[in-house]
């Protein structure tokens, strides 16, 4: 495809269950000048044949296959889509969400197309668990200025939400070669070349359960994201104090798997809503 003005990129493995839904949220978009890329990381369930299926309901599905399993270094996978994608604008969809809003596309292609000076732009999200129950929701702050003071606290976007422009994500060098919170970084990067900014509305959920498999690597995750942090210090305000905060969650990660896991969507909770 040529001349599209969305790639929708989403990584996907082994989740045939749960793909169709996500899939079905970005054709119901009223905003239909979009490609939808799926990079599919070496999947061995029934996922190879249900894209098959929707690559033949809508050629804008473009399937692209790791030759091996390369999760957890994400990165990789993202940036073989970003170097696929032919869109002005990517827009992020991971396999396990879905967006709410019909207009989703349509409000971020029209705030980005309006306001040159802005980079990347998301979104709030309402959260559910496995079931599909709704267990909380919540809204990343908004405006350049107040996401610029925290950024280095927690992750200024909800990675399921974003809309960002193609040309400056390259430029900045993609998805850093981070195996995880690698979006945190991407959008410091970003940030670097214009502003941030997040629409005060709940256009995606995003489901918090077992099959997040980062909970599984929140050590090396809380480690990584130590690192990364070190490298933005000069270019974001409040470097100690987020710091502090971000070493206090990996020491966490050294409690018993059994007290995180009965902490994690309390704890969740807590960090989206204060930060």
């Amino acid at each position: 495809m040529t001349n599209v003005k969305v790639s929708v990129l989403m990584p996907t493995c082994n989740r045939a269950k749960l793909l169709g839904r996500a899939i079905q949220s970005v054709l119901d978009q009223s905003f239909q000048d979009w490609e939808l890329i799926i990079v599919d990381d070496a999947s061995t369930d029934e996922t190879p044949k249900i894209l098959k299926e929707w690559q033949e309901k809508d050629a804008r599905i473009r399937v692209i296959t790791n030759a091996e399993n390369l999760y957890p270094d994400i990165s990789k996978t993202l940036n073989k889509g970003l170097e696929f994608a032919q869109g002005e604008y990517i827009a992020r969809l991971d396999d396990d969400d879905y967006w709410c809003s019909k207009d989703k596309l349509k409000k971020q292609v029209e705030f980005l197309d309006a306001r040159p000076a802005f980079m990347v732009v998301g979104s709030g999200v309402i959260v559910i668990n496995g079931e599909g129950m709704e267990l909380f929701r919540y809204l990343k702050r908004e405006h350049d200025g107040e996401i610029r003071r925290h950024a280095l606290f927690a992750n200024p976007f909800s990675h399921t939400t974003v809309m960002f422009r193609k040309n400056i994500a390259l430029e900045v060098g993609g998805y850093g070669p981070w195996r995880f919170a690698e979006d945190w970084d991407l959008w410091l990067k970003m940030g670097t070349k214009g502003k941030l900014y997040n629409i005060p509305e709940y256009l995606a959920v995003y489901m918090l359960a077992g099959q997040n498999k980062s909970f599984t690597y929140q050590r090396a995750q809380g480690k990584m994201i130590l690192e990364f942090l070190k490298r933005h210090k000069r270019e974001y305000p409040n470097f100690i104090f987020a710091y502090l905060l971000n070493l206090g969650a990996y020491w966490y990660s050294f409690l018993p798997l059994f007290i995180r896991r009965g902490l994690h969507s309390s704890l969740s909770h807590l960090k989206r809503k204060v930060f």
